[in-house]
């Protein structure tokens, strides 16, 4: 173990008043509000002082990811950095308690302050705060949490009614006017996804990703985390990502120059050997605060009208050829403003919604662990393996990786839903509660019963095949549904098609599956159900002889 490192010996460094305490008034920043911007004009105008709070209960409340704490932390004292300098005295607190439990302490040894704080996206950590808030009363004031385009007191009734993100999107659209002219969406339609289902090209080239050389304070971050945590899934090696509001500027920047146009047709491609494709990566940095949904929209939306103007006065040069190498094409620019104006905010909502009950969500009933490659990415099955290397590597993996490769898989083999929300809760850098629970419990594993989406999302070795390459130099065959060489996601897909039909028969959106199924002769199906269970149980043998050797060791 290093030597403790008290951060507030830096900040007190850096202070151009020496950090100077105020009596009486203190803001709470919470870990996923870092970005003064956001918060009322009130609230900072005086320059209160800040309390910030590095809790090792909370980062070892799961193995999270090692380049997920090393963000997480080097982003706090970055941004505590920062208010220091720019005049805030900062109180950061480092502690084995909760936040609440610090706050608590921080109240009873300064009988004269007065702390506000803004609602945390997450329920525990509200909850926790409530608690703090009845016993403390004024000297404790929670205000509404502005880091959401969306009102959920307004939202929330309709989602258990059946209340899909589609008609969510389009009225918050009509809210924000984005991308609407004369009350209608710009384009005629509402969203392009019919245009934005391209499988990734041979030849073209990828831009390359803004990295960033972790600085002193970045550095000593890392130290801390390898000798704290050095169990912890993932790695720290190779740490690039942004730490400060500055920085993640730039990476919005950046990927509005030479990503966003890409985006659109390529967002559901997968590629071996290339983890990020033409995404953003901008969660991380929206889910800290760093970054605001507003902004965010709003600069893809500038862009393309800048893009926009600019086709037009080159038309009228008649240089069509500038015309349309300047031009943001509209599916990409929509495509991005629905995963943040629709899905991001609609699942905030359903969190709010559905809070805590769909913690226990199973609706298949599946309890199987989760299967230990999910951790050690050793597996034949290339798409597994390209996959979970990516989480392990970078704690990413894009959306389609994690909906149909990790999810589907988990769904296939009858992993308990609730073990693979905590993987991915763990094992993502942008991973936080309020936004992984509804994605894997809700959207990927049907966990909750089709209160969010209409259909399980799972899929056989054929749509891997057509979104991707990993097919091609993989142990299986993806064209083969049975047999020793077969992809085992088309006898996995089968199997559960077969196990599930007093559920699936009820659902239009998968009964032509059924019918196919049904089609089938018995000599296949029986081979369907032989594979698969042979499969599952051998993924069970592997975990137990796995888990014999590390305990033996």
């Amino acid at each position: 173990m290093s030597k403790t490192y008290n951060f507030q010996e830096t900040l007190d460094k850096h202070s151009k008043n020496g950090n100077t305490k105020k009596s009486g008034t203190y803001l709470y920043v919470h870990q996923d509000q870092l970005n003064l911007q956001a918060f009322p004009e009130r609230l900072t105008r005086e320059k209160p002082e800040l309390v910030l709070i590095e809790s090792i209960t909370d980062a070892s409340s799961l193995p999270f990811h090692k380049k997920k704490l090393i963000l997480e932390w080097s982003a706090r004292r970055h941004f505590a950095l920062e208010a220091v300098e720019s005049g805030f005295p900062v109180t950061y607190l480092q502690t084995d308690k909760t936040a609440a439990e610090a706050l608590r302490g921080y109240l009873e040894s300064n009988r004269n302050a007065v702390i506000t704080c803004m609602q945390p996206a997450e329920y525990t950590p509200r909850k926790q705060l409530e608690a703090l808030n009845a016993e403390a009363g004024y000297r404790f004031e929670i205000i509404p949490n502005h880091f959401f385009i969306a009102d959920p007191s307004r939202w929330s009734g309709k989602v258990q009614s059946g209340y899909r993100m589609e008609y969510f999107y389009r009225e918050m659209r009509r809210q924000t006017g984005y991308l609407m002219k004369g009350g209608k969406p710009v384009g005629g339609k509402w969203n392009f996804d019919d245009e934005n289902r391209q499988p990734f090209p041979d030849r073209i080239e990828t831009p390359s990703l803004t990295a960033f050389t972790p600085d002193e304070v970045t550095r000593d971050v890392i130290m801390e985390i390898e000798d704290r945590f050095p169990k912890h899934f993932g790695l720290s090696d190779g740490f690039a990502y942004a730490v400060t509001r500055e920085q993640a500027l730039e990476v919005l920047d950046d990927f509005i120059a030479n990503r966003l146009s890409g985006f659109g047709p390529y967002q559901d491609a997968m590629a071996a050997g290339e983890p990020f494709l033409f995404h953003s990566l901008l969660s991380p940095y929206l889910n800290l605060g760093i970054l605001t949904a507003r902004e965010v929209c709003e600069a893809a939306l500038e862009a393309y009208e800048a893009a926009d103007e600019s086709v037009k006065d080159k038309k009228a040069s008649n240089n069509d050829a500038l015309s349309t190498k300047n031009k943001l094409p509209l599916n990409s620019v929509e495509g991005f403003v629905r995963q943040i104006l629709g899905w991001r905010e609609y699942i905030r909502i359903y969190y709010e919604a559905m809070m805590p009950e769909v913690r226990k969500s199973n609706f298949f009933l599946y309890d199987s662990p989760l299967p230990e490659l999910y951790w050690s990415a050793d597996t034949n099955m290339k798409c597994l393996r390209e996959s979970v290397q990516s989480v392990r590597e970078h704690g990413y993996a894009h959306h389609i990786q994690r909906l149909m490769v990790l999810s589907n898989f988990s769904n296939l083999t009858e992993s308990d839903p609730y073990a693979l929300f905590k993987w991915f809760w763990l094992g993502f850098v942008d991973a936080h509660e309020w936004v992984v629970l509804p994605n894997v419990l809700g959207m990927s594993t049907f966990a909750d019963g089709g209160v969010l989406a209409s259909k399980p999302y799972i899929a056989g070795g054929n749509y891997i095949r057509k979104m991707s390459d990993y097919c091609s130099g993989c142990r299986f065959r993806v064209q083969d549904r049975t047999g020793k060489d077969a992809c085992p996601f088309n006898y996995l897909y089968w199997s559960f098609i077969d196990r599930e039909q007093k559920h699936l028969n009820k659902n239009p959106r998968i009964g032509f599956m059924l019918k196919t199924w049904n089609k089938k002769s018995e000599k296949e199906k029986e081979e369907v159900r032989m594979m698969s269970g042979t499969f599952v149980e051998s993924l069970k043998r592997y975990d137990q002889k796995n888990h014999a050797s590390k305990k033996n060791s």
